[in-house]
């Protein structure tokens, strides 16, 4: 069958539009129209797969509640699936080559089930480039992206009564944030998105092509979503955002930025607070100073610098100097205690010489990060780095990858140990991956603790080191 339904295309081009008249930002509330709700639904069981970042994990939470509303059932095995959603990412080609590779294998439970559908949503289908393949492959029924998951219900809807295919990419969007039911995963630990988007158009990033131009909730929206996750006895929250550091910069008609918000969810009855990601270009040293003020902001800071060459940096369009990088480590270092900072790094950008990856290592050294995501440069289409001449082989890239993984993997065991024989408050989560005996969590710095103890999931306890690797810590609970 051909898709016969087309909404909406994806349009790089207009998707890289901005309007700055984003004054009146608004709440709008999610309601599902009943005539989309078909009786057949109470026999189905959905699965999603989500892949890539905390963003897409707070939009499979709402795909879920949709679906769970609309009256299917969830089920964790795919093969017992009627409708599996791919929520996808498209910061790197080996990711979509994996959900490529993983439609292919799904859609063979069509064979065994009248009634099974294929959706693939997220941040992919926001690329031309991806959307034409799904169509010529003919495998998928929905195809949808981040800013129409409201309109679920109705795609659904069609897909199911009328048997149609579906394609609806909006491009555009409006300045309100639409208040969305979610699954929550976790009633211990929840994400809040603060703000969605990013304006900033790095070279080699689709994010700002993808999810669009930034836009921020405002605070009342973000302090009663808290509120109520803490009257549901949750004990740490995520603020989540591409850039948060940028969160308040499109609010026209008042000042109000990511500090004073940092401030007032500190306030709030909330033992744990997170933040995630910042650009160090909006990292201004008065969040580390509200972060020192406020024992319930966790000293844990994600920092991605991408490269420690300043030429590379230039080309990659994130303008700021080193040295100011160096500037923020080191306020950050004598104002928080035990502070774990962690970023990102891409080998391989376009033409990289030898001197300038050598730089990278150079600056690694310096700051001795607790732990990096570290890349080899993916191509894009569509962003201006795609565009670039690249003579660097691959080869030489993961070498490059591997050298510097090497520098990642001892420090981070370097600063594990600092843990060793310290006590140290862990958020229970369930039971350890790597020893049923033992129970897991995460401290303050983000360490993964791996302890034995009688702790319930979403205590807060307290657990003694008493070994380290480069992955986890691991201790005995102190009663």
């Amino acid at each position: 069958m051909k898709y016969i339904k087309i909404y909406k295309e994806p349009d790089l081009k207009s998707q890289a539009k901005r309007d700055i008249n984003t004054d009146k930002i608004k709440t709008v509330d999610f309601k599902i129209d009943k005539k989309y709700i078909l009786p057949l639904y109470k026999k189905l069981h959905f699965y999603t797969r989500t892949y890539g970042c905390q963003a897409n994990v707070i939009d499979s939470q709402v795909i879920s509640r949709i679906l769970l509303n609309l009256g299917f059932k969830q089920t964790n095995e795919i093969k017992k699936a009627d409708f599996v959603i791919l929520n996808t990412c498209a910061i790197r080609q080996n990711a979509e080559n994996k959900v490529y590779g993983e439609i292919g294998f799904i859609n063979r439970l069509r064979s065994k089930n009248n009634n099974f559908r294929l959706a693939v949503s997220g941040c992919m289908p926001l690329q031309e480039i991806t959307t034409n393949k799904l169509k010529k492959d003919n495998k998928v029924d929905l195809v949808f992206g981040v800013h129409n998951i409201d309109e679920l219900p109705k795609y659904v809807y069609e897909i199911y009564k009328n048997n149609t295919k579906i394609i609806s990419i909006k491009h555009k969007k409006n300045n309100y944030y639409k208040l969305m039911p979610r699954q929550y995963e976790n009633k211990h630990k929840a994400l809040v998105t603060i703000m969605d988007g990013c304006d900033n158009f790095c070279t080699y990033c689709i994010v700002p092509y993808t999810r669009g131009q930034q836009i921020s909730r405002s605070k009342d929206d973000i302090i009663n979503e808290i509120k109520q996750l803490i009257k549901n006895g949750c004990k740490e929250v995520t603020l989540i955002g591409q850039n948060v550091n940028a969160y308040g910069i499109d609010f026209k008609a008042k000042k109000y930025n990511f500090k004073d918000l940092l401030v007032d969810v500190a306030k709030l009855k909330i033992p744990r607070i997170r933040f995630a990601t910042s650009n160090p270009w909006n990292f201004d040293l008065s969040i580390i100073d509200v972060i020192k003020k406020y024992p319930n902001i966790m000293p844990a800071i994600h920092l991605p610098i991408q490269s420690g060459d300043q030429e590379i940096l230039r080309r990659m369009n994130r303008t700021m100097k080193i040295s100011d990088y160096y500037r923020i480590i080191k306020y950050i270092n004598k104002n928080i205690k035990n502070c774990s900072i962690t970023t990102d790094i891409i080998v391989g950008f376009p033409n990289e010489t030898n001197k300038q990856f050598n730089n990278t290592l150079k600056f690694y050294k310096k700051v001795k990060f607790d732990n990096a995501f570290t890349f080899i440069y993916s191509k894009r289409t569509g962003t201006p780095a795609a565009k670039m001449e690249d003579k660097i082989s691959l080869d030489v890239k993961q070498k490059r990858l591997a050298k510097l993984n090497e520098l990642v993997r001892k420090y981070a065991k370097l600063n594990n140990k600092k843990f060793l024989n310290k006590t140290v408050e862990v958020l229970v989560e369930g039971i350890s991956k790597t020893n049923n005996l033992r129970l897991m969590g995460y401290s303050p710095q983000l360490k993964v603790i791996n302890f034995n103890g009688h702790a319930k999931i979403g205590d807060i306890v307290k657990v003694k080191i008493t070994s380290y690797n480069r992955f986890s810590l691991i201790g005995n609970q102190v009663d």
